[in-house]
């Protein structure tokens, strides 16, 4: 599966991208609740060397207000995730979750509206990154 969620590659190095994707999400409404530092883990949890890579879980209160509100089980599609990896060579790759490919997308409806509307903010946070 190559096109797995919004994608974009970046010449910037992997620690300005770290401070670059945030900051891009916040102009979207988004605040970071939760980072996984998955090299970190991958050493502490199975003593394995990993590429440098962070889960980033972004949420926007107001469309999380408005997919509980709509049907409760939705939570387990929160947050947002986006990634942020260093890249073989240099430079670092972003993937932001597209809310179109997750079950909200499959049920249609007020879900799917919303779904699409994350996922313009999300474009277009992910086109801010250069």
């Amino acid at each position: 599966m190559d096109n797995i969620g919004i994608r974009k590659d970046l010449r910037a190095s992997y620690e300005d991208t770290l401070v670059a994707v945030p900051a891009a999400l916040r102009e979207e409404g988004f605040g970071v609740l939760t980072e996984i530092d998955v090299a970190q883990t991958l050493k502490q949890k199975i003593d394995v060397d990993f590429r440098r890579y962070k889960i980033l879980g972004a949420c926007n209160p107001t469309f999380a207000h408005r997919v509980l509100s709509l049907q409760l089980d939705a939570g387990v599609m929160l947050p947002c995730n986006v990634i942020v990896y260093e890249r073989d060579g240099g430079g670092a790759t972003v993937i932001a979750v597209d809310p179109m490919q997750t079950i909200a997308a499959q049920v249609g409806g007020e879900l799917e509206k919303i779904a699409r509307e994350v996922r313009a903010k999300l474009e277009r946070v992910v086109a801010r990154l250069a």
